[in-house]
């Protein structure tokens, strides 16, 4: 079968690249980041109590920071605490220190910034984001590997990148 230019095209503009992580993550320290909403935001484990939560997330461009259960009680922790600090390490992690840096608005001119120099640079100050937003697509996310394994389509996932078909 020869597939004309039109359908080519409109082919190549279905697929959505899919950027693998630059390291494997830890996923049971930080469950979910995402760069999103302006913000980098995710979920970030307790450290002393294994059914708590805190949604983490640093804004973009004035880079003030919020950390809080998912509840919207504040975290314990003066000023970038350790989930923040967490946060930006997995984000490092999986984004890459250059797009992360780009996307905060901070700086990373040789491209080769730590995570910790990303921190250093963060000169916002707290501010409230509502953690249920997060939240609730963190637990999104979460149900998806409930889904029983399936060959049909899911439509929430229609967006999603998939192999083509061989023929």
């Amino acid at each position: 079968m020869v597939e004309d230019e039109d359908s080519a095209a409109v082919r190549r503009r279905s697929v959505v690249r899919v950027v693998p992580p630059l390291r494997p993550r830890k996923l049971a320290k930080v469950p979910f980041v995402e760069l999103a909403d302006g913000r980098l935001q995710g979920v970030v484990s307790s450290g002393s109590d294994i059914q708590r939560v805190y949604v983490s997330s640093v804004t973009a461009g004035s880079h003030g920071y919020s950390c809080s259960t998912n509840n919207n009680r504040p975290c314990g922790g003066n000023g970038l605490c350790k989930h923040l600090q967490a946060l930006v390490a997995e984000a490092v992690g999986q984004y890459g220190v250059a797009r992360v840096a780009r996307y905060l608005g901070l700086d990373d001119a040789d491209g080769s910034a730590t995570p910790d120099d990303l921190l250093a640079q963060l000169g916002g100050g707290p501010e409230r984001t509502p953690a249920a937003t997060v939240f609730s697509r963190f637990l999104r996310h979460l149900s998806y590997l409930e889904l029983p394994e399936s060959a049909d389509p899911i439509p929430e996932l229609h967006w999603f990148p998939s192999t083509p078909a061989v023929r």
